[in-house]
């Protein structure tokens, strides 16, 4: 019998890693549905019909269709592990929000160009642009001393177990860490600890398979 949840896109999106490492943490059974962005998967009317912005990733759940990986990522959790969003209390929840907000508009932002610039540019036959390349060093430095702060008093982020909030850092971690910059994680003993522990999960180790530091692009940059 197939899966109930299906979830389109390709796996070694950021994006679609979120909502990936969410079914697994909450075990449950799903379909990855291949795409492939160099044939324009996501701009055809069937995948248009599920996402108008032409965006990955998508999940189906029974009649329910939703993208925005965050909002995917609530989901999963709010109906199968609702223990990883702080449903404890009001106050716990809350915890967890802000941080998922920190990571989206503070951390995610910062570590994804740099990765981009680092890495990407150069696998696509560019050079990184280094002024923005230092901008976002700059932000991210900055960010990652409030981690540090947060997390010399706090196990994880949003308090004294996991959560969402730190899980939605692992995609975009994972990559920034193959970049020249990694040294900004390891120089900060409690981040470091932090991180560890992520990458260490088993669910983590899993969708990190899918995962190539390149993104898959070593082979097309040697064919350019």
């Amino acid at each position: 019998m197939a899966p109930e949840v299906k979830v389109y896109g390709w796996a070694v999106s950021p994006f679609v890693a979120r909502p990936l490492l969410c079914l697994e943490e909450a075990n449950v059974d799903y379909e990855l549905v291949p795409m492939s962005r160099e044939a324009g998967d996501h701009r055809h009317p069937d995948f248009l019909a599920r996402n108008p912005f032409g965006q990955v990733p998508v999940l189906e759940d029974g009649n329910l269709t939703l993208f925005e990986s965050r909002a995917i990522a609530r989901h999963v959790l709010r109906k199968h592990k609702p223990e990883l969003l702080g449903s404890g209390s009001p106050e716990s929840t809350a915890m967890v929000d802000v941080w998922l907000e920190v990571e989206a508009h503070q951390h995610h932002p910062a570590a994804a160009a740099i990765f981009v610039q680092c890495i990407v540019s150069p696998l696509l036959g560019g050079a990184p642009d280094q002024a923005v390349v230092d901008e976002n060093v700059s932000k991210l430095r900055k960010v990652l001393e409030v981690y540090e702060a947060r997390l010399s008093a706090s196990r994880y982020l949003a308090g004294g177990d996991i959560s969402l909030a730190d899980l939605s850092h692992f995609p975009i971690m994972r990559y920034f860490m193959q970049t020249e910059y990694a040294s900004m994680v390891e120089e900060l003993p409690h981040v470091n600890a932090w991180w560890e522990g992520l990458k260490a999960r088993p669910t983590a180790r899993k969708v990190a398979e899918f995962m190539p530091p390149d993104l898959g692009l070593g082979k097309k940059a040697e064919q350019l």
